[in-house]
């Protein structure tokens, strides 16, 4: 079992950049496929990015194509989110997620953090 802490969100103004970092709990982290998703006020959890246990295949949301970078750091049980030219639209809660080997879907859950882009 895999526990997963979020931080980074806050406040940015459109165009700007956030980093959002997501720290594993266990020793196994690098079993895990990583993912981010969001959800937005009134809106269904919609995947954002990602990456494979070794870090070598990352795909995205056609939305954040091209300014959302995702990465791992296995020797530090860490997945990140580079966000950068940031839209209003980008306004929600972002989930860390977990996939184990095993599993069709990813099966933990961070709790999330906000990241509100102000015009």
């Amino acid at each position: 079992q895999v526990q997963l802490v979020e931080s980074g969100g806050g406040l940015v103004q459109a165009g700007g950049s956030l980093r959002l970092s997501c720290v594993a709990s266990g020793r196994t982290f690098s079993s895990y496929a990583m993912g981010w998703f969001r959800q937005a006020p009134g809106k269904e959890r919609e995947f954002v990015a990602h990456i494979n246990q070794n870090g070598n295949i990352r795909y995205y949301g056609d939305y954040v194509k091209g300014r959302f970078t995702i990465s791992r750091d296995n020797a530090k049980n860490t997945v990140a989110l580079q966000m950068n030219s940031l839209k209003p639209e980008d306004t929600a809660v972002y989930y860390c997620a977990a996939k184990s080997v095993m599993a069709i879907n990813y099966n933990y859950w961070g709790q999330g953090t906000q990241v509100t882009v102000s015009l």
